[in-house]
């Protein structure tokens, strides 16, 4: 993989630059065409089974997992979680990896219990060269045992850049050369706005994200949209039905995410989980896990059985 990221540098210092020499990105507005990229010259279909089941969020901003990886792993095990989704970095942060020896820890303990972890990345589109560093970054690090994540998702929801044409093509590219240093069997997954109820990212570029991603997170966070058992379940499934819609994909794999955890009722996160298991997705969490209240893990029990 080293070797591979030194090319990708020789390749990428050609390809970005170009359009980032171009500091306004006057181009912009030039929309790249989509390119099946999962279906080059392999038969090896990406392992996204990391995306499956019972999940649970940890950023960087609460200390608790941090002070001990290896006992919040021990909590998360004993709820059942399949899946630890960690924050890397976010384009605000001078690093590249957030706390690595803690980063470590926390993944070797977590391969340790049978569970997976899959890093994330929140990227500004300001600055595509830090941006796919960034996200090489995670995808290259490797823990003193030689362990690594066993995904990677682009965390797709920054407004830094205004204008949505530009601020779609940006992401488009990013994840073009993304998905290019990591090849098609890699698995890579985008967590995107909430279809149904966002407002600050229309024309969302979904059946193009599609050519690059093997899975799609929406933040279907509720507690921001709507309120009650009825409206959290027909916002979530709505969440997921205009993700088969908009990317022409009945069968796109969702990991749908719920939350804000500890801000909502025992009815509404039910409703949460009834909405994803009968939308048929691959898996589903709350956000964050600093968060969950006991009763909350009780109620996401049924998670599990995803697939």
């Amino acid at each position: 993989m080293r070797e591979k990221l030194t090319s990708l540098i020789a390749v990428t210092g050609i390809l970005l630059s170009v359009p980032l020499a171009v500091a306004a990105f006057g181009s912009d507005r030039h929309v790249d065409r989509p390119e099946k990229q999962r279906a080059l010259t392999t038969e090896v279909e990406p392992d996204i089974s990391a995306y499956a089941g019972l999940g649970t969020w940890v950023d960087m901003f609460n200390r608790r997992p941090w002070n001990n990886p290896e006992a919040a792993v021990a909590v998360m095990v004993s709820k059942g979680v399949r899946t630890i989704y960690v924050e890397t970095s976010n384009y605000s942060q001078p690093f590249s990896i957030f706390k690595p020896e803690e980063m470590g820890r926390l993944i070797e303990a977590a391969h340790a219990s049978g569970m997976k972890v899959v890093a994330w990345y929140l990227p500004s589109f300001k600055n595509l060269s830090k941006d796919l560093e960034r996200s090489v970054a995670a995808i290259e690090f490797a823990t003193p045992l030689g362990e690594r994540f066993d995904s990677f998702a682009l965390d797709i929801e920054s407004t830094r850049v205004d204008d949505i044409t530009i601020r779609n093509l940006r992401a488009i590219r990013l994840t073009k050369r993304i998905r290019a240093f990591t090849g098609p069997e890699y698995p890579l997954s985008a967590i995107i706005p909430d279809p149904a109820g966002q407002l600050y990212w229309r024309y969302f570029p979904y059946a193009t994200l599609n050519e690059y991603y093997d899975v799609f997170l929406p933040m279907g966070y509720y507690t921001y949209r709507t309120s009650g058992y009825a409206g959290v379940l027909e916002y979530t499934k709505r969440n997921i039905e205009i993700i088969r819609e908009e990317t022409g994909d009945p069968t796109v794999p969702v990991h749908a995410i719920g939350g804000i955890a500890g801000r909502a009722t025992r009815r509404e996160v039910s409703a949460f989980v009834r909405g994803t298991v009968e939308e048929g997705a691959m898996g589903g969490s709350l956000y964050d896990y600093p968060i969950m209240e006991s009763w909350e893990w009780n109620k996401v029990q049924p998670l599990q059985g995803l697939q």
